[in-house]
This record gives structure tokens, sequence and C-alpha cells, in this order.
């Protein structure tokens, strides 16, 4: 065989460190996509095996086989990464590619069939092969800081997809300032965005701190 390392099952299983019982009860259970057949004999791929660590680790981390089934499902029927990185590009954004136990590392327990399938809606992850990739490392660090802080994720995705809304507003405001919108005049929209990003910063600094002092006890 040339290319691609390929494996029968007893291999796979024992690379996988699993018996070959629980790597047809993962394949019977739709864990795993099903092997390439060359008359009688199955093969396996790279593929297979990435998928078979991934569940060996989210199982270590607490996840059960139905819940890891749910998240196959809602991984599979995410967005692919061209897609989703083809409609913020150009970008100041660093995307960053997680493997699945990374990703419930980063948000521990929470990381559920319904937070991932919202997540994916959303554009914030998109799926490369065995990987996901987050579409921008500052979000991934400061969601996972508010979970840390004990605000639960599904609140955190939808507290994003409101600041998007605003954010979407606010870009279309300032392009519309210059007149750059459908080149309807000279100004350099890249020009813009360091402008831009300092008002927004400003306005909302100062937004917090009404908010903050306004909601002292006995003001």
């Amino acid at each position: 065989m040339t290319g691609a390392r390929e494996y029968r099952m007893e291999e796979l299983a024992k690379e996988a460190g699993i018996t070959v019982r629980t790597l047809r009860f993962y394949r019977e259970r739709g864990l795993i996509d099903p092997p390439r057949r060359e008359g009688r004999i199955a093969w396996y791929d790279e593929h297979h095996l990435a998928r078979l660590r991934t569940i060996t680790a989210l199982l270590e981390r607490g996840h059960t086989l139905n819940g890891i089934a749910d998240l196959a499902t809602a991984f599979e029927s995410g967005r692919d990464v061209g897609e989703a990185l083809g409609l913020v590009e150009p970008t100041e954004e660093t995307p960053v590619r997680l493997t699945p136990e990374a990703l419930a590392d980063y948000f521990e327990g929470q990381v559920t069939p319904e937070n991932l399938a919202n997540a994916l809606r959303l554009g914030y992850l998109a799926v490369d092969g065995d990987e996901i990739v987050h579409i921008s490392r500052r979000l991934l660090d400061v969601s996972a800081a508010l979970v840390r802080e004990g605000i639960p994720l599904a609140d955190v995705l939808e507290a994003g997809r409101r600041v998007r809304e605003h954010a979407d507003a606010l870009a279309a405001l300032f392009l519309d300032l210059l007149g750059a919108r459908g080149g309807a005049g000279t100004a350099d929209p890249e020009r813009l965005r360091p402008l831009a990003k300092s008002v927004v910063d400003a306005e909302l600094s100062m937004a917090m701190d009404r908010r903050l002092h306004g909601e002292r006890p006995g003001q």
C-alpha cells in the first residue's frame, strides 16, 4: 500500500489503546466513520485513529458516550472552516486550531452539544477534518476567562451574539461616515479601523463607568 497509513481492525484498536470489541461498539454507535472496504477486509486510516483518541480523551474528561455521539453530530454538521473564515476575511484576528478534547479543556464541563451547535451556528467555530477552528484567539481567551468567572458558556455565547449585532451596526455607522460603503467615497476604510476602535473603546469604557457608578448602593 502507498500513501497515508491504513490499519486493519486489530491494528487500529492496538494503536488507539482499546479492544477490538470496543472498536466494534463505537462503529455500531456511529462514533467513527465506516472503514474502506477491499473485498472482505476493512481498512481504517489516521482519521479513524484521531477520532478514537478524541473519544478516549473526552471519556476521561467525564463525557458520556451519548454526549460524545451528540457532540460528533453537531461537529460534523458544522460549517466548513473555509466557509466560516471566508465570511470574515480580511481580518486582524488570529484563528486557533483545537482538538475537540482541547476545546473541552478550555470550557470544562460546558462543551455540550447545544453550546457547540450554537457556537458553530454563530460562526465562532468551524470544522477542518478532525480539528476545530476558532475564528479568534482573543475571543476564545476572553470567553474562557468569562466562564472561569462563573458565567455559563450559553450566556457568553448569547452575549456574543448581541455584541455582534451592535458591532455590525457600529461598523456600518463608521463606514457611512466616511462614505466608504459601495465605493461612494475616497476614504480608505482600513485607515478608519484604528480610529473607530478607539472611539468604541473609549465610549464603552465611559459607559461601563456610568453603569457601575449608577448601580452603587445609596446613589
